[in-house]
């Protein structure tokens, strides 16, 4: 099979699909490689490094030419799909609920594409699961940026001119990102808590060394999906949660939030007057601010400052990582290309496998996911 490796287009990608080390395992198992010039610079690899590798550099063009497959970080532009031939498989993000317009495109292209969001959460598929590779390192770069824009330290000091108290860390949502942010605010000193409405995250939460903030009845204890998503919690529970998290978020310096729900905004956690009851200094850090945001004052890709606290919306927080965040993604799809080739090593998705059927978003001319089927319906 010939695999195309393009150069992101999409505003303020710095990763790439591949790296030199699963070039060389795509090379090893017979397949052609072609990276588009310049590919992987931001993401510190060189053409030249791919070409070591196994890999044909060249022109968008020359890259597209007779490929099969291009595997992506992000949808490739529209002018860039215009040049796509008709029946290549697209393997990327393609930001299945917020582009479906884009997805009938495909469809209507002939280009049969799969998901990277709907790799199933199940134990076959964690090695292929990009959203959660991706959130680890988001997580990480939360507190990082978050130590970065604070005007403080986060361990307590004690030094002969006096006592430095420690940072007061409190992260909503404990999914991937959370868990990670949870870790590595805890690294760098912080006192740190956390909250999240999935039963299961107490005892993750307090393994870490963080204390647990909920509102525990009934509702709370039914408030997981079977794919290990938080449920959209009702009027009634939000109300008690906000009250009691309110209360919390006052006295924090740092707040970080990662709480998405599949196919709908973000739910608004922190609200104009919690961000004016917190001390001036503080930081939010809002990993949803791609969604829309969980604060309410929360502006993409902007650090906005409200009553001397800032609220910070990076939108692609793996992108400020992107070697790190390029390697574990080349991963991800390094371990999904088993399902994509026959026993020849030619281009022959495994329809029929579990986690090809939950990842597929166009086939044959058609959208064929059930939740966006449902939804056109």
């Amino acid at each position: 099979m010939r695999i195309a490796i393009l150069k992101e287009r999409h505003a303020g990608e710095t990763r790439v699909a591949a790296t030199p080390d699963t070039i060389k395992k795509f090379v090893a198992a017979g397949h052609q490689l072609a990276v588009e010039k310049g590919a992987g610079l931001t993401a510190s690899v060189t053409d030249e490094a791919y070409a070591a590798a196994g890999a044909e550099i060249g022109t968008l063009a020359a890259v597209l030419k007779g490929a099969d497959a291009l595997f992506s970080v992000q949808m490739p532009d529209d002018a860039t799909l215009a040049k796509l031939p008709k029946g290549m498989l697209l393997v990327a993000h393609l930001d299945p609920y917020g582009a479906q317009e884009r997805a009938k495109a495909l469809a209507k292209a002939g280009i049969d594409a799969l998901a990277m969001e709907f790799v199933p959460r199940i134990s076959r598929a964690q090695a292929m699961d990009a959203l959660s590779s991706q959130s680890n390192l988001a997580g990480y770069r939360a507190i990082i940026e978050a130590a970065h824009i604070y005007g403080r330290a986060f361990p307590m000091m004690m030094t002969a001119a006096g006592t430095v108290a420690p940072a007061k860390a409190f992260i909503m949502g404990a999914g991937v990102a959370g868990l990670q942010a949870i870790a590595t605010a805890r690294r760098l000193g912080a006192v740190v808590s956390a909250t999240d409405v999935r039963p299961a995250s107490k005892e993750q939460v307090a393994s870490l060394g963080a204390k647990f903030v909920a509102v525990e009845d009934e509702e709370f204890k039914q408030a997981e999906t079977a794919g290990g998503y938080a449920k959209q919690m009702s009027p009634e529970y939000q109300a008690k949660q906000a009250e009691l998290v309110a209360g919390h978020i006052a006295k924090q310096d740092i707040v970080v939030t990662t709480a998405l729900i599949p196919g709908r905004p973000a739910p608004v956690l922190i609200t104009k007057a919690m961000v004016e009851a917190m001390k001036p200094g503080s930081v939010i850090i809002d990993l949803a601010a791609p969604n829309g945001g969980n604060c309410e004052l929360t502006k993409a890709d902007e650090i906005v400052t409200h009553q001397g606290v800032m609220i910070a919306g990076f939108s692609n927080l793996p992108g400020r990582l992107a070697a790190d965040s390029s390697a574990l993604y080349a991963k991800n799809l390094a371990n999904l290309l088993p399902l994509l080739v026959g026993e020849d090593g030619g281009r022959a998705p495994h329809w029929d496998d579990e986690i090809i059927q939950g990842m597929a978003l166009t086939r044959d001319g058609a959208v064929v996911h059930p939740t966006l089927v449902k939804q056109e319906a």
